[in-house]
């Protein structure tokens, strides 16, 4: 051999061992003796060697429970086994050197270097694996047609009696092209269930346009809900610009906080839904229109039209089907599902674990009142994520209110009313018991032994309990 190709033989070698000294994986590589031929640094840092002192003994002299001899003698590859090595237990694999199918050797990795790293990576990994289905899911959905609407009736979260009586009513309404007035407090998905029931309609293919009354400048909201010919006004662009009734035309228009539109524009409302067509400012002829409407309000219209600032006939115009929202206190069994639903969404944004609450942290959760209903909930459990840092969420990490019982019950509700809006007090006992149980459920990890045994009761009690409750 000449001497270029030695230099160039040795250089490639340097090349290698300056390779495998730089992983963070320890290597070692064993000759057809099962003696050691290379050890990276790393590796012999943590057995306490010179990597030159242990070059050519045996490997089972060197590194404890090895099976590298094992992977000579038999040719068979051993991938991601455990094996404890002074007093640390790792996950390690081992591959034959075969040439010329002849095993002259073979290599061997420590991938992990104790359990606890192999279980931070393994729950890296879920949640990678997690957050790439969920992007896929996404792109597949904005692959399709972009109608606006986003959310499924799957997507609203709830198994209490009155969500799935409600998720029954949507369903049916859904089918026809009824014109429906949503009603509820500030929070409570209102926006939600106008998307559910543009998807499950026969409008679903084609366009969703939301408004909010309440966001658009009076002087603006004309020209925003028909849309202006150019030259209309002043600043007008040119070519004009359709409005929110010609952009949903065929498809879906929801009205939103619409309690809070002017008497004019409520007026020039109320004709295009009786004409069924719609003229652009400055414009001359009019656009048929084959819409479905959907409004939604926070506010009780009833007493708007008492106080005449509400049209009386454009309610009976949107008021055709009404679905009343319940607010979040008077479906308190569907909030720990709600709660870990946005504690599992953020995990998968961030690639975090998500936490679980303890039972005092959740008890609190089930006792309060919850003004701002779902969209507080949701604050709550992302400021909570966000501070949590044992995987736990103690009653500490939530907002002072939730633990001040006077905060609980509205001052000007009396007793009557309380028993009224919660059931009697058998019904409020068992709620009570089967929240209890969902609590020690999510802070076991739904382990049902341990959970059991937090309760201090046995397992045939704590499953007799589940059955009960339907958990």
């Amino acid at each position: 051999m000449s001497l270029k190709k030695l230099e160039k033989l040795s250089q490639a070698a340097n090349t290698y061992k300056a390779i495998l000294n730089a992983m963070e994986e320890w290597v070692v590589i064993v000759d057809h003796q099962s003696k050691i031929f290379f050890i990276n640094r790393p590796y012999a840092r943590f057995l306490g060697v010179k990597a030159e002192d242990v070059k050519g003994k045996k490997v089972t002299d060197v590194i404890e429970n090895t099976r590298m001899h094992i992977t000579v003698q038999t040719g068979q590859a051993e991938r991601f086994s455990f094996q404890k090595i002074l007093g640390s237990k790792m996950i390690a694999s081992r591959l034959p050197i075969v040439d010329q199918g002849e095993v002259i050797g073979a290599v061997g990795t420590v991938i992990f270097h104790d359990t606890h790293e192999w279980k931070q990576i393994n729950s890296h990994i879920k949640a990678l694996l997690a957050e790439q289905d969920f992007q896929y899911q996404k792109s597949i959905a904005s692959d399709k047609l972009n109608t606006g609407a986003n959310f499924h009736l799957n997507d609203i979260i709830g198994d209490s009696q009155v969500m799935k009586s409600l998720s029954a009513k949507v369903t049916q309404v859904a089918s026809g092209d009824v014109t429906v007035l949503i009603r509820g407090e500030s929070g409570t998905g209102k926006e939600l269930y106008a998307h559910a029931i543009h998807q499950l309609s026969d409008r679903a293919e084609y366009p969703f346009i939301k408004v909010n009354c309440a966001a658009i400048p009076e002087s603006l909201l004309e020209s925003e809900l028909f849309g202006y010919e150019e030259g209309a006004f002043t600043g007008a662009k040119k070519g004009g610009k359709p409005g929110k009734f010609q952009l949903a035309n065929g498809g879906t228009l929801f009205l939103d906080e619409i309690g809070d539109l002017p008497l004019l524009m409520q007026a020039k409302l109320l004709r295009v839904l009786q004409d069924r067509e719609v003229e652009s400012v400055g414009g001359t002829h009019p656009t048929p229109l084959n819409i479905r409407l959907i409004t939604a309000t926070h506010r009780p219209l009833e007493s708007l039209i008492e106080s005449g600032t509400f049209r009386e006939d454009l309610y009976y115009r949107i008021n055709v089907v009404a679905i009343d929202l319940p607010p979040l206190r008077e479906r308190r069994e569907d909030i720990a599902k709600l709660a870990d639903f946005f504690l599992q969404k953020l995990s998968r944004r961030t690639g975090r674990r998500a936490p679980k609450l303890t039972v005092q942290a959740l008890t609190a959760m089930l006792a309060y009142n919850w003004p701002g209903n779902i969209r507080e909930l949701e604050n709550v459990m992302e400021a909570a994520f966000y501070t949590s840092h044992d995987r736990k969420i103690p009653l500490s990490l939530l907002p002072v209110q939730l633990s001040q019982t006077d905060h609980n019950t509205p001052k000007n509700q009396t007793s009557q009313e309380i028993i009224q809006s919660t059931g009697s007090l058998k019904e409020q006992l068992n709620l009570a018991e089967k929240n209890i149980i969902n609590a020690a459920l999510i802070e076991c990890g739904d382990n049902r032994t341990k959970a059991a045994k937090k309760l201090g009761i046995s397992k045939s009690t704590f499953y007799e309990k589940l059955d009960k409750h339907g958990i």
